[in-house]
């Protein structure tokens, strides 16, 4: 059977709503999920008029998700129309986002839907609205109750990277990277890797210092930190290498060599992958207990509104949500 996936229209000042018209024109859309819209009925209609692309609304009761299939709609009261700014931070938008993100979360926990994929998001408008935590990552996990290890995965293409450490200045970054953390960090890839379908992927882990420390000349953590939990990794018979220089990790990663790569701090990853392919960068929610997909860029005030964003991003995220959400689906019919 298809997964259904929930369909939450992010920030409604930015491109998401937008986004969501354009990857549900796409006939291949629709035949690979059962698809639910959650949010607003002008929400959608606003995206449809932006994206110059008709979006038929099926909407059901919340009674009917239970048997919904093929393209749904599940209609919320979250913001006034009047209350929309384009390309503007408000507090409206950002409560409409939380709470359209609050309710598709509640189905998946429920076991209703398999899946969830948000657009854009606007971190300053949701904290605005009382976002309780660092990011949407962290308040998802809070408010599934979620206790285990996880954190934001970025996706391009067939390359996945996580990182040790993340939005923590740069002057942290050596105090808090020890073995247990990239020791999660690894665990965290490996098992998102097989999530989406790969069998034995090969995970590179970055070095902290230039050149990989130059044995120790440029500082001991690759020698004292990081090689000791790459070596245990690989004493599991598991594909593990590293720690590779941060400045010719990736060029492997481009050549197709890894699957994932493991960085110690936020930009060593995120610059990279983003040269490589800003506009199909998909962020998943890694280790949340159901799968959470979005395109890694921004609510793109600058473009809002105007008709002209790019949707590859958005249909990268979907497809990716869709693998995870079937081989969840697999596993999970498996152990029963």
């Amino acid at each position: 059977m298809r997964p259904k996936i929930a369909i939450v229209p992010g920030d409604p000042s930015g491109i998401g709503p937008e986004l969501v018209a354009k990857l549900l024109s796409e006939d291949s859309v629709c035949e690979a999920a059962d698809i639910l819209l959650v949010g607003d009925a002008h929400l959608w209609q606003q995206g449809a008029a932006q994206a110059g692309m008709p979006v038929k609304l099926n909407t059901i009761e919340e009674s009917g998700v239970a048997s919904f299939s093929g393209l749904a709609h599940l209609d919320l009261d979250t913001i006034a129309p009047d209350d929309i700014r384009i390309a503007e931070v408000t507090v409206a938008a950002g409560t409409t986002s939380l709470r359209c993100l609050d309710k598709a979360l509640d189905l998946a926990q429920a076991g209703l839907v398999d899946g969830v994929m948000f657009a854009p998001f606007n971190k300053a408008a949701m904290t605005s609205a009382g976002l309780n935590a660092e990011d949407e990552h962290r308040y998802m996990a809070r408010y599934l109750g979620f206790t285990g290890y996880h954190s934001e995965i970025n996706v391009l293409d067939d390359l996945m990277t996580t990182r040790v450490t993340s939005h923590i200045g740069l002057k942290d970054v050596a105090a808090n990277i020890d073995g247990p953390s990239i020791e999660k960090a690894i665990d965290l890839a490996h098992a998102t890797l097989a999530r989406s379908g790969r069998t034995r992927p090969h995970v590179a882990v970055a070095a902290l210092n230039p050149h990989a420390g130059d044995n120790g000349k440029f500082g001991r953590e690759e020698i004292d930190v990081i090689e000791p939990v790459v070596r245990a990794f690989q004493d599991r018979q598991m594909n593990v290498t590293g720690p590779w220089p941060s400045d010719t990790v990736f060029l492997k990663a481009k050549r197709g060599e890894v699957d994932a790569v493991v960085t110690m701090y936020h930009d060593q990853g995120q610059i990279a992958i983003k040269l490589m392919g800003f506009e199909r960068g998909v962020t998943v929610a890694g280790g949340l207990p159901i799968p959470v997909a979005t395109p890694a860029h921004g609510t793109a005030f600058d473009i809002a509104g105007k008709g002209i964003a790019n949707v590859g991003a958005t249909r990268q995220a979907f497809d990716l949500l869709v693998r995870m959400a079937n081989t969840a689906k697999a596993e999970a019919g498996a152990a029963a």
